[in-house]
């Protein structure tokens, strides 16, 4: 069982190579796995949104799963998505996950739908109850419309096996409400998931961070980390001002697409996005290419 001291650090969501019928390609995960590791990281997070978890059917999902665990080999935790609109779907994604051998979910807030908080939480209990593994929320209120609200947090946080969260919101004041109720609960985690606030959500007394740009460039975001913990604050920072510009290239073409071409262009190939998003555009790709450039990537 995954313990709490090691829900920490740096846990890329890998982007999910496809093959030409847009099926997993095993040995293109493998060759991301591999890439992060290399990298450093501290967990790996599969089938999460930057690897494209609604583009794949059950099968796909299951694969891809497998692949991850067998490959990591117990180097780092795996962190599975169980993510879906509806409870009953979370709790299939939830037990599958939990037999191939993951270390631990990570859940999403349901999309499309607008569940109140009452049902909210029923909806996570419900995954938490089906479950013995540990389950890192998700809220990423841009994406889903839902947002985990404080007082939420704090309720779910009392579920013995809801064990952290993962915030990717813009309102960092959010990010720090959410460490302020849950700082005297020794078994609750919040990480970062937006990647400009990997420092400051550090130095609030946050556990690390599930960033997408540690696909592309693990060693400069586990800098991040690592520094900090070492007290090398300045160090860190200086790490965290290098990452932006990376960060700021997700705009270059639609969700979640860069981080696939970035790989592709350092050489690590993992095919195409999932249709309807396609690749960037030539510019664009010159314009990701800079950025590689400037941090050493190609």
């Amino acid at each position: 069982m995954l313990k709490i001291e090691n829900i920490k650090g740096v846990i890329p969501p890998i982007i999910t190579p496809v093959d030409k019928n847009e099926n997993v390609d095993e040995d293109g995960l493998k060759r991301v796995i591999n890439h992060v590791l290399d990298g450093g990281v501290h967990g790996i997070f599969v089938m999460g949104s930057n690897g494209e978890f609604y583009a794949f059917d059950s099968e796909n999902q299951k694969r891809a799963v497998e692949i991850t665990v067998e490959h990591v080999n117990g180097k780092v935790p795996v962190y599975a998505g169980a993510s879906a609109i509806t409870t009953k779907e979370c709790i299939k994604l939830a037990k599958m996950a939990e037999d191939i051998g993951a270390d631990a979910l990570t859940v999403l807030t349901p999309m499309f739908i607008k569940p109140n908080e009452k049902e909210m939480y029923n909806h996570f209990k419900a995954i938490a109850d089906s479950t013995k593994l540990p389950i890192l929320l998700y809220n990423n209120p841009g994406k889903t419309t839902n947002n985990i609200s404080v007082s939420l947090l704090e309720k779910l946080s009392q579920i013995d096996n809801i064990v952290g969260i993962k915030n990717t919101s813009l309102d960092f004041a959010q990010t720090i409400e959410y460490i302020r109720v849950t700082k005297d609960n020794p078994k609750f985690k919040v990480l970062c998931g937006i990647d400009y606030y990997i420092y400051a959500t550090l130095a609030y007394g946050g556990a690390g961070c599930v960033a997408g740009t540690a696909n592309v460039a693990p060693r400069l975001v586990v800098d991040i980390y690592e520094k900090f913990m070492a007290g090398d604050y300045a160090g860190a920072l200086d790490a965290q001002y290098k990452l932006i510009p990376l960060r700021n290239a997700y705009n270059y073409g639609s969700f979640p697409v860069v981080m696939k071409e970035c790989l592709n262009l350092m050489g690590i190939e993992v095919g195409s996005p999932v249709r309807p998003i396609e690749h960037c555009t030539e510019e664009k790709q010159e314009m990701i290419k800079d950025v590689l450039k400037s941090l050493d990537l190609i």
